[in-house]
């Protein structure tokens, strides 16, 4: 007795079929699965037998072998413990149904029968939506709105296993679970932080401003209790709001990692993300035996702030460098190769000093020279090359702390952003790997950032007198452009070139510091 149930795994992000076999054969009661199983899969007999017992179905006392195809991808998670059930009951004749090949099952099995969620449903209703032999997607209740993001297919809900066979069966009638995307897209995006919450910091902000509206990273280096976090944090809020295939792209991402908020099936809003410096490479990164995204993914689209940038481990930060290039991790293991997203802005933030308060006037600095090379050494340069903002936060004056004036709202600075944005669009409009300032490479810069003799001489200035490096020149001349962006200016002018040039003041500290 033969019985065949569509299911799907997600790979990466993305997903893909898999016909899971149910053989009975009238031997001694066995129960083998093949087709490259992970543990959860191979303990998915446990739950399943249990299950179809507590239901009210009689397990068969035959040998079972369950096939997973195609059997030479390896499966992970519990998503199959439905589709198997749903396999045996079919093999034994409790389940009869003629369209069990045209609805794709998912479910993790509890020892009552009942459905618990899955991870990467929206991925696995993306994939089967383009199938024309589909006609719809069994999966737990709990999964239902995010697997109804996908709009092109039909969603059916169910609470257990009872209600999974009798919907096929034809016993009961489940409806199809209908969305309305543009509702929960426009309901989903608010944010509860504000620009208009920080006091002062005017400067800080204007850099911000100037960071979001070219997509440039920025590093903020100020005292303990400055504002660094707080500023970091209200940055998604400035940024252009996420398109609905951002949205959905970014979804995708933190359903299969399990990360997607309770109630929450769409991420609207640009994410913020802010892992702690004790983290691994992998956990930065993405990996593990079974590789799974890491925070430069789930920051995808959105922020990924640093904080005590030069407490995080010097390999750790090494190997965000080509993410910060290439807008996207490869995750290579003997078995597979994953790629996944990685477009994200840099925010990160540092002491002057290992005791914070070396450019704080109302503290007086415990650090030896000595200690403050040596800590700023800890950034080496070709990561802070990938920086293009660099910008001192100051201890907060107690005139601003007291003061009852709001600064100027979230919204206003991010109308600016966006209409620079567009501007960018419009100018890289045939160079699809380019979206804002921050991606162009020489050739661009040579062709967009073109400046004349006083710019120049401004330039010679930084480059000779200032000390600057070489390869901050590029950098500048990108910010410049995004500054005249912001002000709808077709020509980069000396003003744009003089504030770009005070985003790399920075530099000749650091890299002094690195000399040693």
């Amino acid at each position: 007795m033969l019985a065949k149930v569509i299911s799907a795994a997600v790979l990466g992000i993305d997903a893909y079929p898999v016909e899971v076999e149910s053989h009975l054969e009238a031997q001694l009661p066995a129960f083998s699965t093949v087709g490259l199983p992970d543990s959860a899969v191979r303990e998915s007999r446990e739950r399943v037998i249990a299950a179809i017992k507590n239901s009210g179905y009689p397990f068969p006392r035959k040998r079972i072998t369950i096939n997973l195809a195609p059997a030479d991808i390896k499966k992970e998670g519990s998503a199959f413990d439905l589709p198997i059930a749903i396999g045996i009951l079919a093999a034994s004749g409790v389940v009869s149904s003629p369209l069990l090949e045209s609805f794709v099952l998912l479910g993790e099995l509890s020892l009552d029968g009942s459905l618990r969620p899955i991870h990467g449903a929206l991925s696995i209703a993306v994939e089967i939506s383009k199938s024309k032999k589909i006609k719809g997607i069994i999966l737990p209740q709990a999964n239902a709105s995010e697997a109804a993001m996908a709009q092109n297919i039909d969603v059916f809900p169910v609470e257990n296993l009872k209600t999974a066979v009798d919907f096929l069966n034809g016993m009961i009638d489940v409806p199809p679970f209908r969305v309305s995307l543009s509702d929960i897209f426009s309901q989903s995006r608010i944010y509860h932080v504000d620009f208009q919450d920080v006091k002062g910091q005017q400067h800080v902000k204007r850099a911000l401003e100037v960071a979001a509206a070219g997509g440039h990273n920025i590093l903020m280096i100020g005292p303990p209790g400055s504002g660094k976090t707080m500023l970091a944090k209200r940055l998604p809020t400035i940024l252009p709001d996420l398109t609905l295939e951002e949205a959905l792209e970014t979804t995708k991402i933190h359903s299969v990692a399990g990360l997607l908020p309770e109630n929450s099936p769409l991420i609207a809003i640009r994410p913020f993300r802010s892992p702690h410096h004790t983290i691994s490479d992998a956990g930065l990164i993405g990996g593990g035996h079974i590789p799974k995204p890491g925070e430069v993914s789930l920051a995808h689209h959105g922020v990924l702030f640093l904080d005590e940038l030069p407490e995080f481990k010097k390999n750790v930060l090494e190997v965000m460098r080509q993410p910060l290039e290439d807008g996207k991790v490869t995750i290579s293991r003997a078995a597979l190769s994953l790629t996944y997203p990685a477009q994200f802005m840099l925010a990160a933030a540092m002491n002057p000093c290992p005791c914070g308060y070396a450019t704080d006037p109302n503290h007086e600095c415990s650090c030896t020279p000595p200690q403050i090379q040596k800590y700023l050494s800890r950034i080496s340069g070709p990561l802070l090359d990938r920086i293009d903002i660099h910008v001192e936060v100051p201890a907060v004056k107690y005139a601003e702390l007291s003061s009852d004036q709001s600064g100027e709202p979230s919204a206003n600075i991010r109308e600016r952003v966006k209409q620079a944005r567009e501007i960018q669009l419009r100018r890289f409009a045939d160079k699809p790997n380019i979206y804002c300032n921050a991606r162009m490479e020489s050739r661009d810069i040579r062709k967009f950032c073109k400046i004349d003799d006083k710019c120049q001489e401004l330039m010679k200035m930084a480059i000779t007198k200032i000390g600057l490096s070489a390869r901050a020149y590029d950098r500048i001349l990108k910010v410049s452009r995004t500054i005249a962006d912001l002000e709808n200016s077709q020509e980069i002018k000396p003003q744009h070139i003089s504030e770009a040039i005070q985003y790399r003041s920075l530099d000749r500290q650091i890299n002094f510091a690195n000399t040693f």
